[in-house]
């Protein structure tokens, strides 16, 4: 995945809200998405709004257990407009892994994809989640983004919300 910008986002970010490239995301599964700088600014906007209004704020942790994909950064610059904390790992983490790096900071958030791409194919991560979620009691919501299923079965997952229902409908 190409971020273009980054540096100029920072330092002037109202000039990039046009319908130049920002992202280009090419996933192991053959689908190629584009994302512009108007969109980019939109979806990070619509999940700032449901973070702010579960109070998160600076010094609070934010997490994702995502793949590389757009949908990581929209909810690392989301979180970090708020002045929180971000802190990812991969899916291919293993679950000792994904607690060493998340138990020490006690996260508010858990950002995760319901599956990842390896090898041409589709593996869960949802199972893990829901093991995960037993020794992660700061963790308040899961957001579950869709990436290898259009619906994901997220009711085994305690806390979980699916991405499209979290905030505002989305215009991407």
């Amino acid at each position: 995945m190409v971020f273009r910008g980054a540096a100029q986002l920072r330092r002037k970010p109202s000039a990039f809200r046009d319908n130049h490239t920002a992202l280009i995301f090419a996933g192991e599964d053959k689908v190629t998405r584009k994302v512009t700088y108007a969109e980019l600014y939109d979806e990070v906007a619509r999940l700032a709004k449901p973070l702010k209004d579960m109070g998160i704020k600076p010094g609070d942790r934010v997490v994702g257990f995502m793949p590389n994909m757009p949908e990581t950064i929209f909810a690392m610059l989301a979180a970090t407009s708020l002045g929180a904390t971000w802190s990812s790992c991969s899916p291919d983490f293993g679950i000792k892994g994904v607690l060493d790096r998340f138990g020490q900071i006690k996260p508010r958030v858990l950002f995760t994809a319901n599956g990842y791409w390896f090898k041409g194919k589709s593996l869960d991560s949802l199972e893990r989640i829901a093991d995960i979620l037993k020794e992660l009691p700061s963790i308040e919501k899961v957001v579950v983004v869709p990436y290898t299923e259009k619906e994901p079965k997220i009711s085994g997952v305690p806390k979980a919300i699916a991405y499209r229902d979290f905030g505002p409908p989305r215009r991407i």
